[in-house]
């Protein structure tokens, strides 16, 4: 079940019988947005900020244009952000995304999914106060590897906090609940992105538990989605690529100096995501992840972790060993 969005009540008691945030599914509120006069946009977006800014199938600009006024009252490091927002809800644990790169010209989009730990506080600054943690930097550093490539076209990335992640030390990340939720929102982001650009493609790259969330959604993302990497992941919630029912291309990588390896790839009694990604009987694509030093380095710069999950990001390309 999707959260309705802040200010949702005043919005469906508007007298325009404005599209229902939760229920209308992007393509019509795309359709909505996009043929509504400019007056209007900027009417709904000054009215319904906490509304526009979450639309997904909502035109870019405007979601970034309400997300701002969203920002505006919210204690640093957002108060003078100026960056491309598609979600801000501060809300709990809080739920952001940002995007990389121009996404209403994009042909080409990759989507970061985090996994726990991470929240609205910690979304730029890591988990722990470590920058490299934090989904923001992360989703920046795969920007500039792939614009730095000189083979890239129109390209942007999205780093995705769409859905309350569980504690990292909790019970809650050994079970599924947080990534089934996670799963639906997921889908209602890939939708809202092909509302938008029809012929885009798109990569869903997902870290630690994130994988999880991906792997939950794969049975009902579109064909636009043509591949999906995962890395440190405890396990996508079935036991080969087949059972995820999808077209896409699936990828995998693990450090053998990440602790997720000592995590046992079963399930049992509602506990576990089932099969590593990375074991052979899985049927995914591995990536070689060879110089990461940990659970957290995997879209570091300079590591062929970064290098591979750049091409797959970018093109799907098959990767060196």
């Amino acid at each position: 079940m999707l959260t309705p969005p802040v200010g949702t009540a005043a919005w469906l008691a508007d007298h325009r019988h404005l599209p229902d945030p939760v229920h209308t599914d992007p393509a019509g509120i795309h359709r909505f947005l996009s043929s509504a006069a400019k007056a209007e946009q900027d009417e709904l977006v000054a009215r319904y900020p906490g509304v526009v800014g979450a639309l997904d199938g909502a035109p870019p600009e405007l979601r970034y244009a309400a997300n701002r006024v969203v920002m505006r009252p919210v204690d640093p490091p957002y108060r003078n952000c100026d960056g491309q927002f598609l979600l801000f809800d501060p809300r709990g644990g809080g739920r952001v995304a940002q995007v990389f790169g121009n996404l209403a010209a994009a042909n080409r989009i990759a989507v970061l999914v985090p996994g726990a730990g991470n929240r609205a506080d910690n979304f730029s600054t890591g988990v722990g106060g470590l920058a490299y943690r934090a989904p923001a930097v992360q989703a920046a550093d795969l920007y500039r590897s792939a614009t730095a490539s000189g083979e890239v076209g129109q390209f942007a990335v999205i780093a995705w906090l769409g859905y309350d992640t569980p504690d990292a030390v909790d019970i809650s990340s050994a079970r599924e609940d947080l990534a089934r939720a996670g799963a639906v929102a997921l889908r209602r982001l890939i939708a809202g992105l092909v509302a938008v650009r029809p012929h885009v493609t798109i990569a869903l790259l997902g870290h630690s538990y994130g994988s999880t969330v991906i792997g939950l959604a794969a049975p009902e993302l579109p064909p636009q989605v043509t591949d999906i990497a995962v890395f440190g992941s405890p396990g996508m919630g079935v036991d080969n690529v087949t059972q995820l029912r999808t077209t896409a291309r699936i990828w995998a990588g693990q450090s053998t100096r990440d602790w997720i390896r000592w995590i046992p790839g079963v399930r049992l009694l509602g506990l576990g995501h089932r099969t590593k990604p990375t074991a052979p009987n899985f049927g995914a694509r591995v990536f070689a992840t060879s110089d990461v030093t940990d659970h957290d380095h995997y879209l570091s710069p300079g590591t062929d972790s970064l290098a591979n999950l750049t091409r797959i990001a970018t093109s799907g390309t098959d990767t060196r060993p």
